[in-house]
């Protein structure tokens, strides 16, 4: 007698390891765009753009009158004109367009914790903090003089990250490379809890124009970590600011969500990784 067991149901859908939804900035390489326009094809958002161009979101915008939520089409064609970018935008004469589109750029900049600037696609989070790297080394020297103490400049080797769980709060969900959206951990708690640095670095972004994210903040904490705390409340630090291990940057909030969360995120050289191969084994 011959028994036949390859053919056997399966009692589960097979697993599927990841879902593809579209093209993300991952599919193009950083600096690969250097013309001074730029024809969008369909699949592109203004971060892949300017990811891209090695530009600063906000001032591609401002160059092509974009506003929030900075919608683009296919055919459409942007201009890239870096050094139009870092010219001032307005003089005390141009009360117009520019005025309005300079006022909200610089007040971004200023990252009020009030910034409500609505979203665009949540897909591309890990490139809001892209920075044209002539404006970071401009940078490098400002010093923050919100913090009675300065937080060290320097940037920590891979290995010597020493993280920390960003909130006390229940683990309300883990991540998982199964489930859109599972990017990283989320936690509950009351609106107010503190939301701190999960390690040392640089403030990269603070806003609100992912949808998605509600009050956002990224943090930089050298060229292949950067951490995000999503959906919160008050904003505590500004673009630019340097942040120690453990020092609140937020309150917990429910911006963009249903109920108060914190959604965090640990990305390695713009990949979601389980922050919790990373972070300590107890709070």
């Amino acid at each position: 007698m011959v028994t036949l067991s390859g053919c056997a149901q399966r009692g589960e859908p097979a697993p599927v390891d990841a879902v593809y939804q579209g093209r993300t900035v991952h599919d193009f390489a950083r600096g690969s765009l250097s013309s001074n326009t730029y024809q969008v094809q369909r699949g592109d958002t203004l971060y892949s753009i300017a990811f891209r161009a090695e530009m600063d979101l906000r001032d591609v915008a401002r160059l092509n009158s974009l506003q929030e939520p900075y919608q683009i089409f296919p055919g459409q064609v942007l201009r890239l004109d870096r050094q139009a970018a870092s010219r001032p935008v307005a003089t005390a004469q141009s009360a117009g367009r520019q005025t309005t589109n300079s006022s909200n750029s610089s007040s971004e900049r200023k990252n009020s914790v009030n910034n409500d600037l609505n979203g665009s696609v949540a897909s591309n989070i890990e490139q809001e903090y892209g920075e044209n790297r002539t404006v970071q080394q401009n940078n490098a020297a400002q010093r923050s003089s919100s913090s009675a103490q300065t937080p060290s400049r320097q940037m920590a080797e891979n290995g010597d990250i020493e993280w920390q769980w960003p909130s006390q709060g229940r683990i309300v969900q883990r991540f998982s490379t199964n489930r859109p959206g599972a990017n990283g951990i989320q936690f509950a708690g009351l609106k107010g809890d503190p939301v701190t640095a999960a390690a040392a670095g640089k403030v990269v972004y603070v806003g609100s124009a992912l949808r998605g994210f509600g009050r956002l903040i990224i943090l930089k904490h050298n060229d292949d970590y950067i951490t995000a705390y999503a959906h919160n409340d008050e904003l505590m630090v500004e673009e630019q600011q340097w942040v120690s291990a453990g020092q609140q940057i937020a309150t917990m909030g429910d911006s963009d969500a249903d109920d108060v969360r914190l959604r965090f995120e640990l990305r390695y050289q713009g990949s979601s990784v389980n922050p919790e191969q990373y972070l300590p084994r107890s709070r």
